[in-house]
């Protein structure tokens, strides 16, 4: 009787194709996206974004996947393909990229819901009875075989998962369900001056995460019909979902913490400034997200690469890292290195001090360098004596950018470096 559940979310997990979308931009990132879409963006010191949807998937046992790509894709598919491709197709599984390919239109895809129709063959072709389409750019653990579930036992069309957020907090920064008490959906208004609250709770509303399960035919209906709409922008949010909830049953998923009930830990590292503070909180002792957790794993690819090493032991040079991350590969020649993440292949050399920041594989940072707040792209080569976040205004003279709240970005470009590096 205790496994009975776990083999109905089983049979339901087996019976699902996930569509993760992996096509955006990611423009508040700045020269950060210049040369990968966002999901393709590094995390977490060996990660990169589109691992963490794709993990849940695994972990949750949807083994059905497509990854459904578009702006300036070529470093994403060398990792999906790297990464991802050990699947067995014959046993009904693996991780497929799914690009833009105009095969029902003379478009690129236009929308979210724009880019699930030119792929309904595809779909068609695995005859799933569930469809959920993710978000590739979001950072969080989840178990979608509870949505699922939900989504079932509701007897929904379509289910959506939510944060439940402070009111102050998601007015003009999500799109917020309006609920009744059976968390039915009854309104959806994208980033509104007053969001609903909960019902019985007047300080939370819920916000969505872009994350969707439908029914498949009613999927493909709404798809169709939404494709032969002129007026339509052909997305989720904007269109799909206003359209249906007066006329059919469209459920709310509260995405929450398994072990506490409270909320889960979901982040959009959207902008810079909240990339650099995702990072930065997983070297607190007790992080918010358990990268360490053996019961979920986080997949990814790396090369194989030797041990971090530390050289160095003088009295006026030691090579240490505290509170820090530090990857396979990397070298603290006489260095020190604090409350840092450094991804694979980095090497500071002597005399350099290294604060608050997050460097990218492949970085080489000179003697004598002073690095405070900031995040190094891929590949720079930063030279002998050179200050980073210490001074803004002369690493806006340098040509770096620095945000609203203090963070330095640098990228090889504004190095005078041959870019291209994703």
């Amino acid at each position: 009787m205790v496994q009975e559940p776990q083999r109905h979310i089983s049979r339901l997990t087996k019976d699902t194709m996930a569509l993760v979308l992996a096509g955006g931009r990611g423009s508040r990132l700045f020269e950060l996206t210049d040369w990968r879409a966002k999901p393709a963006l590094y995390f977490g010191g060996k990660y990169r974004i589109i691992d963490f949807p794709l993990s849940n998937c695994i972990n949750s046992g949807i083994r059905r996947v497509g990854v459904l790509t578009q702006y300036k894709s070529h470093s994403l598919v060398r990792h999906l393909n790297r990464g991802w491709s050990h699947f067995k197709r014959e046993l009904g599984e693996g991780v497929e990229v799914l690009p833009a390919s105009q095969r029902y239109s003379d478009s690129w895809y236009q929308g979210t819901a724009d880019a699930i129709y030119q792929n309904l063959d595809i779909i068609r072709a695995e005859k799933p009875k569930y469809v959920m389409v993710l978000s590739g750019d979001h950072i969080y653990k989840m178990d979608y075989g509870m949505m699922l579930a939900d989504h079932v036992e509701k007897g929904a069309k379509m289910t959506v998962s939510c944060l439940e957020v402070p009111i102050e907090e998601a007015a003009k920064a999500y799109g917020v369900m309006g609920v009744d008490e059976s968390s039915r959906v009854v309104n959806f208004i994208e980033k509104p001056e007053h969001p609903d609250p909960i019902p019985g709770n007047p300080e939370l509303c819920l916000a969505s995460m872009g994350n969707y399960i439908f029914d498949t035919d009613f999927l493909f209906d709404c798809l169709i019909n939404d494709a032969h709409d002129p007026k339509s922008s052909h997305d989720f949010g904007h269109d799909i979902i206003p359209k249906i909830i007066q006329e059919h049953h469209v459920n709310a998923f509260a995405f929450r913490d398994p072990r506490t009930g409270g909320r889960a830990y979901w982040r959009d590292v959207g902008t810079l400034d909240s990339f650099w503070m995702a990072n930065m909180e997983l070297i607190n002792t007790v992080p918010p997200l358990n990268i360490y957790d053996r019961d979920w794993p986080l997949w990814t690819y790396q090369e194989q690469l030797p041990p971090c090493k530390f050289v160095f032991e003088d009295h006026d040079r030691k090579g240490m890292a505290l509170e820090s991350m530090v990857s396979g590969g990397c070298i603290i020649s006489g260095a020190e290195v604090r409350k840092s993440v450094l991804f694979s292949n980095v090497v500071i050399r002597s005399y350099t001090y290294v604060d608050a920041s997050v460097i990218l594989p492949d970085v080489t940072i000179g003697m004598n360098c002073k690095i405070n707040k900031a995040i190094i792209d891929r590949g720079c080569q930063v030279p002998d004596g050179m200050t980073i976040g210490v001074d803004h205004e002369q690493d806006r003279a340098n040509g770096f950018r620095v945000t609203a709240n203090g963070v330095t970005l640098v990228t090889r470009g504004m190095l005078g470096q041959e870019e291209g590096f994703a």
